[in-house]
């Protein structure tokens, strides 16, 4: 076979590119996939197709806007696009009621004040003597607020600050040394913050974040309650939440 004819096998035998259609199929199921992990800490009253149709347009703004010479995956930069229109939606319904966000917001300068005055990590006792309420009360609200820490990896300022930490994937300017910079740095914070966290509350973080268990997954695993491992993960955020809010600029981008 001549060398012409083997270069037209090879270029006829290369996988066909898939259009639009094709990939936003592909990836439907990553959609539906983040849309219940969101939905399953969520009000009964919120719907979860709701979720999942934003969570389509935020998958369809990922292939749109996909540029390969990032040298990141689809399936990466979809994740972000996907859970990144779910909260957006989410933070425009104000689905959560007051008396979550006024116990969030008390529970982190409760622990912010603790931590200026003994120096360390406060436990939950600490936490729940100084909001004056029991030990049970306090696991109630960590209860309560669960849906309220959706975005608070990605986002370490004030709720409606729109300061996105984490979402560096959808501007051709990631990779300017100034963005480089900010995210060696923003590492840097949150090793330190998780560093200082109990450790059931570390591991907690790990397997969900990291290891993408579910709630009831992680409980069999450390063989705890489902509730508890909730309580947990929502007051871990809210450590870092209070730990970044002191050290990370709200007018950085």
């Amino acid at each position: 076979m001549s060398a012409p004819d083997l270069e037209s096998l090879e270029a006829s035998s290369s996988p066909i590119p898939l259009n639009r259609e094709e990939l936003i199929l592909e990836h439907l199921p990553q959609v539906k996939l983040i849309a219940r992990r969101i939905h399953e800490r969520l009000p009964v009253s919120v719907s979860l197709d709701d979720l999942i149709s934003t969570g389509v347009v935020g998958l369809i703004a990922a292939i749109d806007r996909y540029d390969a010479s990032h040298d990141v995956k689809l399936k990466t930069y979809a994740e972000y696009k996907i859970r990144g229109a779910i909260l957006d939606s989410l933070r425009g319904l104000d689905w959560a009621p007051r008396q979550q966000r006024r116990r969030a917001k008390q529970i982190e300068a409760a622990i912010a004040t603790l931590e200026q005055t003994l120096q360390r990590t406060p436990t939950e006792d600490e936490i729940a003597v100084h909001l004056g309420i029991s030990v049970a009360e306090y696991q109630d609200w960590l209860t309560d607020i669960r849906g309220l820490t959706l975005g608070s990896l990605e986002n370490a300022g004030t709720e409606d600050d729109g300061c996105d930490l984490l979402r560096y994937l959808a501007d051709n300017d990631e990779q300017w040394p100034s963005q480089i910079l900010e995210r060696a740095e923003l590492e840097r914070l949150l090793a330190t913050a998780i560093e200082k966290m109990p450790q059931l509350e570390k591991t907690v973080l790990s397997l969900y974040y990291y290891e993408e268990m579910t709630l009831r997954e992680i409980a069999k695993i450390v063989d705890l309650h489902e509730s508890r491992i909730s309580q947990l993960k929502s007051q871990a955020i809210l450590r870092l939440r209070t730990y970044m809010q002191k050290r990370w600029p709200q007018q950085r981008r």
